[in-house]
């Protein structure tokens, strides 16, 4: 995180968002995308795959909105707080559902406790963005 940090340093856009914050998030994305990537791709080499379709669904969906979102934050130049808040409100709905069904099945599946944790962290991370956005998290 701190190679992310002195990259949001060196630059000189404005952002309701410390340094220290957008660098957290930015990074806690980029772990999450990961993680329901190849927990999507593991669910779909499992046995009871067909069991796993909504699961899989939702991790393709959150991997998207993860990744938009990292990217929206990183460019910084936003000036409408209303399309941030709105952008990471999105990314902790996809985060909370993601984790809510891989959580289900990390008894049986090392990818789905992986990705159940990435997700939480995302989760926990967009709220703490939107209390610094003024906003109310869900």
């Amino acid at each position: 995180m701190l190679q992310t940090r002195e990259l949001f340093e060196s630059v000189t856009t404005a952002t309701p968002l410390s340094s220290e914050l957008l660098a957290q998030i930015v990074d806690v994305l980029a772990e999450c995308e990961q993680a329901v990537t190849a927990c999507a791709a593991g669910m779909l080499a499992e046995k009871d795959a067909d069991e796993l379709r909504a699961a899989i669904s939702q991790d393709q969906d959150c991997a998207d909105v993860t990744a938009a979102t990292r990217r929206v934050l990183t460019r910084g130049s936003s000036h409408d707080p209303a399309l941030l808040t709105a952008q990471v409100q999105a990314c902790l709905i996809a985060c909370r559902r993601s984790h809510d069904l891989c959580e289900q099945h990390t008894r049986h599946h090392e990818h789905c406790r992986l990705c159940a944790d990435a997700t939480g962290r995302a989760a926990d991370t967009c709220r703490e963005v939107l209390v610094a956005l003024g906003s109310q998290g869900l």
